[in-house]
C-alpha cells in the first residue's frame, strides 16, 4: 500500500469508544464507528491520536485499538505513536506495525518546551532512521508545548520514511509556509477543522479532522468542492459552526457527544481527566445543521 498517495483526502482521527464510564474499550462500538466511516468514503483512519484519548489508554489497549482498526477497514491506518524520547517512539511504531498499521504519526517530544528546532530535528531523524513504517509528523503545539518549526519540517521532508505532516496549530500562515517549503510529494494535511477549506485552497493535500468522525460526508464534500463556492458554503455553514461548538468542551468529549447524538456509538463516555459533555443540545443542533447543509 502506498500510503503517501492515498493521503490526499480526508482522514478520520477516530475516537476510542468505551463501555460505561470508561471501564474498557468497547470493541463492537469501535467496529461500528469504523464501518460508518468507511461507508461514508473516508480516505484513511488515525487511531490513538488526540481525539482517540491516547494518553488515557494503556499500551495493551493502544495495540488492540490499532489491531481492531486494521482488521476492520480497507483504507490506510495511521497509528498514533506519540512519546517523549526516541526509543519509546520507535517501540510504539514497532507495536503499531505488529498490530497492522500502515503508517505512524509522531509528535515533537512533549514537556521539554524549551526545545530548540535543532533538537527536534535530531529526534525526528533518529526516529525516521529506525522506523519500520512510513511516518507522518504531527504538529499540535497547544498540547505538546512547542511547534515543529518549518525549517525542521523541511530538513526531514525528503527522508525516505517521511510522508507528510498533520498540522493542528490553527495557524494558516504556518501551514501555507509548509506547503511552499516542502516537496510536492510531501503531504500537508490540515488538522484544524475550521481551516480545512482555506488550507486546501492554499495548496494543502487534505485533512485529518475530528469532525469527520461525525459528519464524514460533509468533510468529504468540502474537500471535493474546496475550489468552488460549495466548499466555502460547507466550511462556513456546517463545519466551522460545529467546530466552534465542540471547542467549548474539548474534542474527544464533544466528538463522542456528537456521535452518540447520531447513534453511531452507544454512549459518550470519556476517561479522566476528561469529562463528558453535560449539555449536548448545542452540539446536537449543529450536527443536525451540518447534515442539513449537505442536502441543500
Amino acid at each position: 500500500m502506498n500510503v503517501r498517495e492515498q493521503l490526499a483526502g480526508i482522514a478520520a482521527p477516530i475516537v476510542t469508544p468505551f463501555t460505561d464510564e470508561g471501564a474498557t474499550v468497547d470493541e463492537p462500538a469501535l467496529v461500528a464507528l469504523l464501518e460508518h466511516l468507511e461507508a461514508a468514503g473516508i480516505d484513511a483512519v488515525f487511531p490513538c491520536g488526540t481525539t482517540g484519548e491516547f494518553p488515557s489508554l494503556t499500551g495493551t489497549e493502544r495495540r488492540r485499538v490499532i489491531e481492531v482498526t486494521a482488521e476492520t477497514v480497507d483504507v490506510p491506518v495511521i497509528a498514533g505513536a506519540a512519546a517523549t524520547n526516541v526509543p519509546e517512539t520507535v517501540a510504539a511504531i514497532e507495536a503499531a506495525e505488529a498490530a497492522g498499521a500502515d503508517a505512524a504519526a509522531v509528535v515533537a517530544p512533549y514537556f521539554a518546551t524549551a526545545t530548540a528546532p535543532e533538537g527536534n530535528r535530531r529526534v525526528f531523524e533518529a526516529v525516521l532512521d529506525r522506523s519500520p513504517l512510513p511516518v507522518l509528523l504531527y504538529n499540535i503545539p497547544q498540547c505538546v508545548g512547542t511547534r515543529i518549526e518549518p525549517e525542521t519540517v523541511a530538513a526531514v521532508a525528503d527522508h525516505e520514511r517521511t510522508i507528510g505532516i498533520k498540522d493542528s496549530s490553527g495557524d494558516l500562515a504556518y501551514f501555507s509556509r509548509l506547503v511552499r517549503e516542502t516537496p510536492d510529494a510531501f503531504r500537508c494535511l490540515q488538522g484544524y477543522d475550521a481551516l480545512l477549506v482555506p488550507a486546501l485552497r492554499a495548496g494543502g493535500d487534505g485533512g485529518i479532522n475530528a469532525l469527520s468522525n461525525v459528519v464524514p460526508r460533509v468533510l468529504r464534500a468540502a474537500f471535493e468542492h474546496a475550489e468552488d463556492p460549495r466548499g466555502r458554503e460547507l466550511q462556513q455553514g456546517a463545519i466551522s459552526p460545529l467546530f466552534e461548538a465542540c471547542t467549548d468542551h474539548g474534542f474527544a468529549p464533544a466528538t463522542k457527544a456528537a456521535l452518540a447524538h447520531r447513534g453511531v456509538v452507544p454512549n459518550a463516555d470519556v476517561r479522566p481527566p476528561l469529562l463528558p459533555v453535560a449539555d449536548r443540545s448545542a452540539i446536537a443542533d449543529r450536527v443536525d445543521a451540518a447534515l442539513a447543509a449537505l442536502e441543500d
